[in-house]
């Protein structure tokens, strides 16, 4: 054992070490900036996301593109869409995107990125340049001018056939129309009503609205809907001799038109901006609709340079004009879109006249519409 001597000799050297460790601990305090740095950085990101402009320029877009990949997705399964998803997809500021891509389309480019920029949409979305009036990517100085390519003489052929297709693209629906809601695509539809408006053109008395623009009772109404894609030729031409004498230009939105979008939403054409035109043929009624869709803001009518679409203000404006008796041959040059969209014929014609195609089917300008057109071909 220790004497006590010992241990108290001791007591000063243990007690400071006995003090040390009991000492209270101190939070370690950063003396870099290196974890100010960093604060200040985790603030930063989190502003830039969560400020207005990053709810616009941000938010907005990818919410967009995930909504539209959803309703993709949906579409594939046959999923029906509620009334309020519609609502809220119509919120989307698409007129003033599309202004905004309009002008970005319209800029002139160098000549040293029209190849690569150009090429790039080609191969996207398989643009056949054989068709065009001039094959050389240089030659074009804007992607709106790209976009309405003409085409090389000879590259369609228009059929003898009384009517005729009159864009490229791939029919979305066609057949008659013989009740006032018309099928858009199979099983769902849209007012008749609504889509061309009151009628203003005839002087017919009848309350009927489907009968009021028949001008012969035994016929009916049939339909031919279009969708034009991006990759393809952007202009579109009259599809019978017609004589066009009102026109009615809808300032709507500008919702995609993709065929799996005209799945979802049940009177899709009836809320789109579109230029109605409406006349008479051979069997009577006849009108032609060019309907805009998303990034398609201009509708160029060549025989109508008054019209205006996609401008600035309210979504429900109705301008109308009396074109007098304005003829139009089959195959010539009516008006074009910018990017894709969908040409919508709704005409008069016998009972008995017959689609020479299906929905789904691809169809070229000058094509014929009726199956007794290859008889009369032969």
């Amino acid at each position: 054992m220790f004497p006590a001597t010992r241990i108290r000799s001791c007591l000063p050297v243990i007690n400071p070490m006995f003090k040390q460790r009991l000492r209270p601990h101190r939070p370690f305090r950063q003396t870099s900036t290196l974890h100010n740095q960093t604060k200040n950085a985790t603030q930063f990101q989190r502003n830039k996301w969560m400020n207005l402009r990053a709810i616009i320029t941000r938010w907005v877009p990818l919410g967009s593109v995930i909504y539209v990949g959803w309703c993709y997705i949906r579409a594939s399964v046959n999923y029906e869409v509620s009334k309020v998803e519609i609502k809220f997809y119509e919120m989307f500021p698409f007129r003033v995107t599309s202004r905004i891509w309009g002008h970005l389309a319209a800029c002139e480019l160098p000549t040293s990125l029209r190849s690569f920029v150009y090429g790039t949409y080609v191969r996207v979305f398989n643009v056949n340049l054989n068709d065009a009036a001039v094959p050389d990517l240089t030659y074009y100085k804007s992607l709106a001018a790209f976009f309405a390519r003409p085409l090389r003489e000879g590259a369609r052929i228009i059929s003898p056939a009384a009517c005729v297709s009159p864009c490229d693209g791939v029919v979305l629906n066609c057949g008659p129309a013989d009740t006032e809601k018309i099928e858009q695509v199979k099983g769902v539809t849209y007012s008749l009503e609504e889509f061309l408006g009151e009628n203003k053109w005839t002087k017919s008395t009848d309350k009927d609205y489907y009968n009021s623009l028949l001008t012969n009772k035994n016929n009916i109404l049939h339909q031919c809907i279009i969708y034009l894609a991006p990759g393809d030729y952007h202009r579109f031409h009259s599809p019978c001799d017609w004589t066009a004498n009102f026109r009615r230009h809808f300032s709507g939105k500008l919702l995609s038109v993709n065929p799996w979008m005209a799945h979802l939403i049940p009177g899709l054409f009836t809320m789109n901006e579109r230029a109605v035109y409406v006349g008479k043929w051979q069997h009577g009624f006849f009108s032609m609709t060019a309907v805009g869709a998303t990034n398609v803001g201009s509708i160029e009518i060549y025989a109508d340079p008054e019209l205006r679409t996609n401008t600035k203000g309210g979504r429900n404006r109705i301008n109308e004009a009396d074109l007098g008796d304005l003829p139009i041959k089959k195959g010539e040059l009516f008006g074009q879109f910018n990017m894709g969209s969908t040409i919508i014929l709704l005409f008069e014609a016998p009972k008995e006249f017959k689609f020479d195609f299906a929905a789904g089917d691809r169809v070229q300008v000058g094509q014929a519409l009726t199956m007794t057109a290859k008889a009369q071909a032969r």
